[in-house]
């Protein structure tokens, strides 16, 4: 028995369980996932924050076409003796009432050729100022809208029908006077709808609030067009929303 037992091989634990794993094994395997899970986290937060830029990027992008458009209308303009302004925000183009000087209580377009032509310019370097490179993809809404000074209107719907006839008045001027070649009703935002609409504001959008003098009431008395751009939608945010709660 003490001649069997000296002559018998040492067991190796691996070989009479081939299930056993070492302990280095365990923590270079757990190590290894830790790895992988950490460039998975990076690689989704990178992919947050690309999202993020280009959604700022692209409304940084409209508000620079916008400014744009509001700047080229102006000097073209300019060049042609015809006088708009560009709000402080350089959101709005406006037709001051020393330029286009409707009738005292009437919508229609003055009847004197100088006042029709301007009017006819200003419609035309719109046009091509919004489809100059597409633009009009960046834009979402342009408003034409009608301001009045305070003093009451007998007319129908008083200063609330009088500013918004106006802006109607403008509008189908346009369509119906500058030809094939400036279908301002033709141009659709990025969704496909119609890009342009009109309103009025009666007296409530004052520039001159008091209306002290002829001066402050005639200021108030103004075309607007106001541009509004591409923003991102309620999906957009909701999905870059979705994203940072994944990353928490």
């Amino acid at each position: 028995m003490k001649l069997l037992s000296a002559n018998r091989k040492p067991v190796n634990v691996d070989e009479e369980n081939p299930y056993w794993i070492s302990f280095s094994d365990i923590m270079s395997g757990l190590l290894i996932l830790f790895i992988l899970a950490s460039m998975a986290l990076i690689l989704e937060l990178m992919q947050t924050r690309v999202k993020v830029s280009d959604a700022i990027e692209e409304i940084a992008k409209a508000e620079k076409v916008r400014q744009d458009i509001l700047h080229e209308i102006r000097a073209e303009l300019l060049k042609k003796n015809v006088v708009v302004e560009i709000s402080d925000n350089e959101t709005v183009l406006r037709i001051p009432d020393s330029q286009l000087t409707f009738s005292n209580n009437r919508y229609t377009i003055p009847e004197d050729e100088e006042t029709r032509a301007a009017v006819l310019e200003i419609g035309k370097a719109l046009y091509t100022a919004i489809t100059k490179e597409a633009r009009q993809a960046y834009l979402d809404t342009i408003f034409i809208e009608g301001h009045t000074d305070s003093r009451p209107s007998n007319r129908n719907m008083g200063n609330w029908g009088l500013s918004t006839y106006r802006a109607i008045s403008i509008w189908n001027y346009w369509n119906s006077e500058m030809g094939s070649g400036y279908t301002l009703e033709n141009l659709t935002n990025s969704q496909g709808i119609p890009l342009f609409s009109m309103s009025g504001y009666a007296a409530q959008r004052r520039l001159c609030e008091q209306e002290e003098d002829a001066l402050c009431r005639a200021r108030n008395r103004r075309i607007d067009i106001r541009f509004t751009v591409k923003r991102p939608t309620i999906k957009d945010v909701t999905d870059i929303r979705d994203l940072f709660k994944a990353e928490k």
